[in-house]
């Protein structure tokens, strides 16, 4: 069968977010194509929480579900590739994947979402997601009561912890270094009895992923059911930057109320907008990015 070449919209990123804007896409009749790579940031997690109808599944269903259910809509295609490269043409965008094919479509919805950039700490990255996480809110009902860690410092370090203070008692700050904490901080944490460690880790020692112990270079050891990181991110795709669309000073991209970027008729909603990480947030930005694009399309000629 032969690929249609020309979309209403081109979706980057067929995730969560991506596929609630086709679905409000296609709910609208417009001819759609999502482009997806297959690579989510949460992959690696085992449950996702959290999200209404859907609490306790793991991210693989939820998207299988929501893929079956887009693809009901005859006017929405899913395209597993990877987007090489966009330009910008006369009547939209020029779009190229791994594949070779090209695409055009008047209107573009990045919905690619970002990646975290891990820190050299052996046993770290295997545990991420599972039980190194970065979201309270997300997974912490899981972890609640138990011994948790904090890998952060400074002013992160003393916000995250009183934020996670709300879930168990018995919490400890690594600094992971000489802590930046100021004296007011540290006396508000010990007044919480939350303890400062500021011995750098060497590596985190799990099982199947399940944080079992923290080990420092003095070669002390600390035992650990969680440990939370809010670690540093890039774009999962630079092709909006490439396009022109203005990113925040956090590094999201830059976009209005009505998702919109900056550069006219390409939108872009989820993970790479903000730092409200959460499926349920994905979606509703997703479906308000597809009424959006819809309305534009409608305005112009109307």
């Amino acid at each position: 069968m032969k690929q249609e070449k020309v979309f209403d919209v081109i979706i980057i990123g067929g995730s969560y977010s991506g596929l609630a804007a086709g679905m409000a896409l296609g709910r609208a009749l417009r001819r759609v194509l999502i482009i997806d790579s297959g690579n989510p940031c949460n992959k690696q997690t085992p449950h996702s929480h959290n999200f209404l109808t859907n609490d306790g599944k793991t991210p693989r269903e939820i998207a299988n579900l929501a893929r079956q259910q887009v693809r009901m809509y005859d006017t929405v295609t899913i395209l597993d590739a990877s987007v090489t490269g966009a330009s910008k043409i006369e009547k939209g965008f020029d779009i190229q994947v791994n594949t070779g094919d090209r695409f055009t479509a008047s209107k573009l919805v990045f919905a690619t979402g970002i990646k975290d950039i891990l820190p050299d700490i052996p046993g770290f990255a295997e545990c991420w997601g599972i039980s190194v996480i970065h979201c309270p809110y997300c997974h912490g009902y899981e972890v609640r009561y138990q011994k948790t860690g904090i890998l952060a410092n400074g002013d992160s370090g003393f916000e995250q912890s009183s934020l996670i203070s709300n879930w168990t008692n018995d919490l400890t700050l690594y600094t992971n270094g000489r802590s930046t904490l100021n004296d007011l901080q540290k006396a508000k944490l010990q007044k919480h009895n939350i303890t400062i460690v500021e011995a750098e880790i060497e590596r985190i020692e799990h099982e199947n992923g399940h944080v079992q112990r923290v080990v420092f270079t003095d070669g002390r050891k600390e035992s650990l059911n969680a440990l939370y990181a809010r670690l540093p991110f890039a774009q999962q795709s630079t092709i909006s930057q490439e396009l022109g669309c203005e990113l925040t000073t956090d590094g999201y991209i830059k976009i209005d109320a009505a998702q919109k970027t900056t550069i006219h008729g390409v939108y872009a909603c989820g993970d790479n907008t903000t730092r409200m990480r959460t499926v349920a947030n994905a979606v509703s930005m997703g479906t308000t990015s597809g009424l959006m694009v819809n309305k534009e399309l409608i305005e112009e000629i109307f």
